[in-house]
């Protein structure tokens, strides 16, 4: 990791960029692939990510999951471990609802299902490469650590 920035600052650099692009690769560590789903993001639960899925998707069972992110302009990537559950709490299907969840549930809130990714532990790379080690990149030259991009490992997300 970069002098400058601590694992705290990265991980809030994760948050700007997954609330630019919501997007991650998600899945039950059972050996199914990963499906693409958009992360919805509660200010107030730290460390959580929501889903809304249809009832019978395949990580709408729950367990332990991984996903994957990938900044909207290959900036940033981010690997996050943890528990997936159904959410039940009307309130909270509420508060996270909006109009692109709705576009994809014809039947409105009666045909989703709400899913908590609670994030256990996270490892988080912003590709912030300087001017000088990206001109050594284009025509070789070894790059060091303070030309490098920010690395962190964090037990939370927040």
């Amino acid at each position: 990791m970069a002098d400058k920035d601590t694992p705290q600052e990265v991980a809030a650099a994760f948050i700007a960029k997954l609330k630019a692009s919501p997007f991650v690769m998600i899945g039950l560590m059972d050996g199914q692939h990963a499906e693409p789903m958009t992360a919805q993001l509660d200010d107030d639960q730290p460390n959580t990510l929501f889903f809304f899925s249809g009832p019978d998707n395949r990580i709408a069972r729950g367990g332990e999951a991984m996903a994957q992110f990938v900044g909207k302009g290959h900036d940033f990537f981010a690997c996050l471990a943890g528990t997936v559950t159904r959410d039940n709490d009307p309130a909270q299907v509420d508060k996270l609802w909006n109009n692109h969840v709705d576009a994809w549930f014809p039947n409105g809130k009666a045909d989703a299902t709400l899913l908590r990714f609670d994030v256990s532990s996270a490892e988080l790379w912003e590709t912030d490469i300087s001017l000088t080690g990206r001109v050594k990149m284009l025509f070789g030259g070894t790059i060091t650590p303070s030309e490098s991009s920010s690395h962190a490992k964090v037990d939370a997300i927040a």
